[in-house]
């Protein structure tokens, strides 16, 4: 029986940049840390969703030879990994409390199709959309 989807990762380059980052300033909390010689698993997961874990995951042995741990970091650093979504009840003020925790965005909200959305990108490269869904019409 298929009970659904548990882990999604993202790559990092850094575990410990991008824990911070998601802890300190996404305010996701440490699910799992465990390290086996040099891997690590380190997931973490929004307060608001205990049942999903957004894995920070290194290029690299076990999973992937050098060239492809290569490759993967290149494309993370040109920030070319597919986006994240992250839903937010009110995008602007979201916004304003990321901005003054330091979270650098690479488009400031915008309106469009009834909802707000704004980007910005974690330590790594990696790319989000944070965005408000739009107001039910009354």
């Amino acid at each position: 029986m298929n009970e659904g989807i548990n882990v999604a990762g993202v790559y990092v380059d850094d575990q410990d940049e991008a824990l911070a980052f998601y802890v300190d300033k996404l305010g996701f909390r440490v699910h799992t840390d465990v390290r086996n010689g040099p891997y690590r698993w380190l997931t973490v997961q929004h307060p608001d969703q205990p049942s999903f874990q957004l894995g920070l995951l290194k290029p690299g042995p076990p999973v992937h030879d050098e060239a492809t741990a290569q490759t993967l970091r290149a494309m993370l650093a040109k920030g070319a990994m597919p986006p994240l979504v992250l839903a937010v009840a009110d995008c602007r003020a979201s916004h304003a409390r990321l901005k003054a925790l330091g979270v650098e965005f690479t488009q400031e909200p915008t309106e469009r199709y009834g909802s707000v959305d704004a980007g910005f990108r974690d330590p790594a490269g990696n790319g989000w959309k944070m965005i408000q869904a739009p107001k039910a019409a009354a």
